[in-house]
């Protein structure tokens, strides 16, 4: 679970002001594709990525995993490049790449010396627009990604719970179906299925190219239209609203899985940011998750791990930037001779605390220097900075709100955080997992990892 503005650093300090965002530059071309560029010349190097909005929650019921799927076949070669050469490229260049896909957006990307950017954008405007597919090469990649599946969901007991836990909080809205894809879908899917997704959903007036680095942006601007400018465009799918129904009561579900330990995860249906400037409950619960479990100092690690000993380990998160609906999430495992409920009570415990008391000035303050030491040491990583703009984008929301963002964390009140407290966590929108640890088999051989691309 992402917050709003990730914070994983504590700095002994007072709150300074809070870095700029500076410097990017955008355009949109004739085809509608938008280009943003940050400049960055502390290091010859340079971030290359293409965003496309359309992610697990665009998929239809029967085809799930199929825009993961696709992300894979879009390393298997064009009618210009051969199964591979794209990686070979990339990696003669000096350079590394990779691609990832989430319920919003699949996006590509590069790192490269900045002298290797022109050949990374023609890369990624051939596979934008030339695909290569074929029943062969699709046959032959289904497989990886079931085995995907199978590595990091089905022999993985809390990603189990977690997908258990979406198919009961979401009756209605497409984040019921998992990234990956169930399982019955992936072995129905078929190669025109993933050309079908190819041909609705990837075309530059549904994507977005994000470079970071050792650049000047005209010229950036000039290779783009040199290489995406040329390409086509189609009208997209219409995107009927899938909103999920109110609901009226707390819902359980178990999962029997093969552990050492339970686990239990607990979501409450939140609002997300629809508008920066004039929002607030998002903001406040973004500081509220951070209060809970932002570091080693956050209450869970305070009172339930080290002082109650109630939980081995517990976490809170909640991501408001998102195009579909959102959740704050708490979980963790009960530490030896506690039980499921014994956690479940005192995470309900640590949230009534603070609806009944409030958070205190020093909480607030830490939360706060730790938004602004994450910004500050984001700026040292190009990616870290292509991802903040690409997902803030993917969002609905601009590049140009990203320096709001974190000044209305800034602004967040302890009278706000209590209110929301008292607002959102009741029965009525909660749903919760639970892991029912079954024995485990020590005959079976373990699988080795690393055997998946991404």
């Amino acid at each position: 679970m992402k917050p709003l503005l990730a914070a994983s650093v504590v700095l002994a300090c007072a709150v300074s002001p809070a870095p700029t965002f500076a410097n990017p530059f955008e355009t949109q071309l004739a085809n509608g594709l938008r280009v943003i560029v940050k400049e960055d010349r502390r290091a010859p190097t340079v971030v290359h990525m293409v965003w496309y909005r359309a992610g697990s929650m665009d998929e239809k019921d029967g085809t799930s995993g199929v825009a993961h799927a696709l992300e894979h076949l879009m390393f298997k070669g064009t009618k210009n490049l051969s199964a591979g050469e794209f990686n070979k490229r990339v990696a003669e260049a000096g350079g590394r790449d990779n691609a990832f896909t989430s319920r919003d957006y699949t996006a590509y990307f590069q790192i490269v010396p900045k002298a290797a950017l022109p050949e990374m954008m023609q890369l990624e405007s051939d596979r934008m627009a030339n695909l290569k597919l074929d029943a062969k090469e699709f046959a032959s990649e289904i497989q990886v990604v079931m085995e995907e599946r199978r590595l990091r969901t089905d022999d993985n007991p809390h990603a189990l719970v977690h997908e258990a836990l979406n198919s009961v909080i979401f009756q209605a809205h497409p984040y019921r179906r998992p990234i990956i894809g169930w399982m019955d879908d992936l072995e129905h899917l078929t190669w025109q299925d993933a050309r079908d997704w190819y041909k609705q959903w990837y075309t530059p007036n549904n994507a977005y190219v994000v470079v970071v680095g050792d650049v000047d942006h005209r010229e950036v601007f000039r290779l783009a239209q040199k290489y995406y400018g040329p390409h086509k465009v189609h009208a997209l799918p219409e995107r009927k609203p899938q909103n999920e129904p109110e609901q009226a009561g707390i819902r359980r579900v178990s999962v029997k899985a093969p552990a050492k330990l339970p686990y239990l995860a607990m979501a409450w249906k939140m609002p997300k940011l629809r508008d920066v400037q004039k929002d607030r409950d998002p903001y406040a619960l973004d500081v509220l998750a951070t209060v809970l479990d932002g570091n080693d100092a956050s209450r869970f690690a305070r009172n339930l791990v080290r002082g109650s000993r109630v939980a081995q380990s517990v976490g809170a998160g909640y991501d408001p930037t998102l195009r579909g609906e959102a959740n704050f999430v708490l979980d963790g495992q009960p530490a030896e001779g506690k039980t499921i409920a014994d956690l479940e009570a005192a995470l309900r415990g640590e949230i009534k605390r603070i609806q009944d008391e409030g958070v205190s000035a020093e909480e607030l303050a830490r939360v706060k220097t730790q938004s602004i030491a994450a910004q500050i040491y984001k700026r040292d990583s190009l990616m870290a900075q292509a991802m903040e703009i690409g997902g803030v984008e993917a969002a609905g929301q601009s590049w140009r709100d990203i320096d709001t963002l974190l000044e209305k964390i800034k602004s967040v009140t302890a009278e706000e955080v209590q209110a929301v407290a008292k607002k959102y966590f009741t029965d009525d929108t909660l749903s919760i997992a639970v892991l029912d640890p079954q024995p485990v088999d020590k005959s079976k051989p373990k699988k080795p990892s690393g055997a998946v691309r991404h």
